[in-house]
């Protein structure tokens, strides 16, 4: 993962750059205007992502209006983080925002790309810029008011590494509210942080600056691949368009992921998590099987969709910057406002197609 870098002068840099913000109401996240959902041309797999263009556009017009924000760069940028919200808005999930440019920045243009109707090719060009944009106006960042119901938890302040020091606890919640804040508003934990210097996570009514995501999708999924090659899990409806896209961990060498077509066989968000060495891997000098108490920072994070294939499943994660930069145990580990969201598009019986 990428290390922030002059934090305090790029905090103010993106705070100038990306207001005025819009304020949101306590305890409420930003909702978007009613767009309606776009109609792209179905593919199967988005073309390779590629780099986005160091310093030049289609056209002096596209240009101009990317200079506007920031110049792109290999560092952190505010364009960045605009570009990054953008395609969250539009379901296809960046990962982590945190205004450095990745390989899931590029997977997520690609999908964009798929949505609407654009060739598929994961490069950042003037047409899918204009696309992007023309969906959703609004600044990148919003003001948002701590509640008491923020700041009180409950949680668990430590959470231990080794599992059978988990399965003592009660539950594996959030440290801290701004570990629950930064999940719930999709940025890196340090990005939330470096943005609201000086702001205290403890005091209800404290206003911070966080990313506006909008809302989940809501367009029922009845075919998810999960793609192997491209690290990425998309969810398509019935008609064949693309709904979302997630970048993903998906198996390793060692412990790969099933290979077919399965179908999801059940769906719990808030689960406990049985872990079996005998059956799947073992951790540290845990021998023996132990119950993890729920929470998002257990091995599966908030949400488990269990498929058809034994032992295998999609699911969430405690640590949402690490998803395609560390292996699995043979599942499909996606970011926990991911795996949320497609528990949220998918049902019983709905195919899951690991594609290699």
């Amino acid at each position: 993962m990428h290390r922030l870098r002059r934090q305090s002068a790029i905090a103010l840099m993106l705070i100038a750059l990306i207001c005025p913000v819009a304020a949101v109401a306590q305890g409420d996240p930003p909702q978007p205007p009613s767009t309606g959902t776009p109609s792209p041309t179905p593919t199967n797999r988005p073309g390779k992502a590629s780099p986005l263009p160091p310093d030049r556009f289609a056209d002096e017009a596209a240009k101009a209006e990317f200079s506007a924000d920031a110049p792109l760069g290999p560092d952190q940028t505010p364009f960045m983080l605009r570009l990054q919200v953008l395609l969250a808005r539009a379901h296809a999930s960046p990962g982590v925002i945190d205004g450095f440019f990745g390989d899931n920045v590029g997977k997520a243009i690609a999908a964009f790309e798929t949505m609407a109707g654009l060739p598929s090719d994961g490069t950042l060009d003037a047409e899918t810029w204009k696309a992007l944009t023309a969906q959703d106006q609004r600044p990148p960042l919003v003001r948002y008011t701590l509640t008491r119901k923020d700041v009180r938890g409950p949680f668990t302040r430590t959470i231990p590494s080794d599992y059978g020091k988990m399965a003592r606890l009660k539950r594996l919640g959030y440290r801290d509210a701004a570990e629950a804040l930064a999940e719930r508003f999709h940025m890196d934990l340090d990005f939330l942080r470096q943005l609201n210097r000086g702001v205290s996570f403890k005091t209800p009514g404290a206003e911070i600056l966080v990313a506006d995501v909008g809302d989940r999708a809501t367009t029922p999924a009845t075919r998810v691949v999960a793609d192997k090659a491209f690290r990425q899990v998309r969810a398509y409806a019935e008609d064949g368009h693309l709904v979302a896209a997630y970048p993903a961990t998906i198996g390793s060498a060692e412990l790969p992921s099933p290979t077919g077509t399965h179908k999801v066989n059940a769906i719990a968000v808030n689960a406990e998590y049985w872990y079996r060495p005998d059956v799947n891997f073992k951790q540290g000098k845990n021998d023996k099987p132990l119950r993890l108490p729920p929470g998002p920072n257990n091995p599966i994070g908030a949400v488990w969709i269990d498929l058809t294939e034994p032992t295998y499943g999609i699911h969430g994660t405690p640590d949402p910057s690490k998803i395609d930069k560390t292996n699995s145990h043979g599942c499909v580990r996606l970011a926990n406002w991911d795996a949320l969201e497609l528990a949220r598009l998918v049902k019983k019986g709905v195919p899951v197609e690991f594609m290699e």
